[in-house]
């Protein structure tokens, strides 16, 4: 089984320099690569980090996982595999998941935190069971009836159940960056992972802390996955940032996209730091040193200057930082 699902190749887009830190960003159920590209503006063009935006096994354009190993356990050792080819077996990157893609690349960090330069997590699944969950109350402040009654019914739903903001910005959004991978989507994979919908471990009790830089966005009206299980991992991310964004629904990012992005672009002047960390723990391990990284991680310093970031790495609470 596991020999197939390394075969698995993945299809994505790539930003940025082949020798470029690589960032790799992990989407959502049913969505594919294009539900993250939006993020891409958090970048500005920096080609210092190579930006790889992957399709999961079963949406877009990579083949589902074989019928008999297709659940989120074998979805994680797929993703794993994929980086290594993707970015070498020993190299360092960083990691943005959004929804089930969270509950992924915090698997891929606990179980090789030491490679890991930096993780972002938006609307992040904690506990794959809903039944486990604390969600939120899905209140949607400014009602667009213009809008959602003249949208075919079968494009409307997703739209109003997964975000609160119903602007006609918000759905342009939605057209151009959800829909299209919600229409690629393998629907018998979608339904066979969804009967195998856990992770063999808990992350976090497997990872202990992980003191490189971590982004949490959560959405305070998110009623799929909320936003206090996310507060609970914070005791293993000592330098995590924790945003509850008012205003917002699971897909955050698209509901409030300016302070997603400004959020992102904090985090990624952070990630030169957790890089030469990284450099320093493989190193103290005895693999190789690499001075690449540290030249990389220089520059993403000096590209990154002019972005104060004094105090943005700290836990912040969710009160002080509500309402972005």
């Amino acid at each position: 089984g596991e020999e197939h699902v390394a075969q698995l190749q993945p299809y994505c887009a790539i930003e940025g320099n082949d020798d470029g830190l690589p960032v790799v960003f992990v989407h959502g159920m049913g969505v594919d690569h294009r539900s993250l590209m939006m993020l891409d503006k958090a970048f500005d063009g920096n080609d210092s980090i190579r930006r790889i935006y992957l399709d999961l096994p079963g949406f877009g354009r990579t083949p589902a996982l074989p019928e008999h190993a297709c659940g989120l356990p074998e979805m994680a050792d797929w993703l794993q595999t994929a980086i290594d080819g993707l970015v070498g077996k020993a190299a360092p990157f960083a990691m943005v998941g959004n929804s089930m893609g969270g509950a992924l690349v915090r698997e891929v960090l606990a179980r090789e935190p030491r490679r890991v330069a930096g993780m972002a997590l938006i609307a992040p699944v904690v506990d794959p069971q809903h039944a486990g969950r604390h969600v939120a109350e899905h209140v949607v402040a400014q009602p667009n009836p213009k809008l959602t009654h003249s949208l075919p019914q079968e494009q409307v739903f997703d739209f109003i159940t997964m975000g609160v903001n119903q602007s006609f910005d918000a759905w342009r959004r939605y057209q151009r960056f959800i829909l299209p991978g919600v229409a690629l989507c393998d629907r018998a994979a979608c339904e066979r992972l969804d009967q195998r919908y856990w992770l063999a471990d808990n992350p976090e009790e497997m990872l202990g802390t992980y003191a490189g830089p971590v982004l949490i966005v959560t959405g305070k009206q998110d009623q799929i996955v909320g936003y206090e299980d996310q507060q609970a991992l914070l005791p293993h991310y000592p330098n995590a940032t924790f945003v509850t964004l008012d205003n917002a629904g699971h897909n955050a990012h698209i509901d409030q996209p300016e302070a997603v992005i400004t959020l992102v672009r904090e985090w990624v002047a952070h990630m030169a730091f957790g890089l030469l960390t990284v450099c320093r723990s493989l190193y103290v391990y005895e693999r190789p040193m690499p001075v690449d990284a540290i030249r990389l991680a220089r520059y993403i310093v000096f590209r990154y200057s002019h972005i104060d970031v004094r105090g943005v790495a700290k836990k912040t609470s969710a009160p002080e930082r509500t309402g972005l």
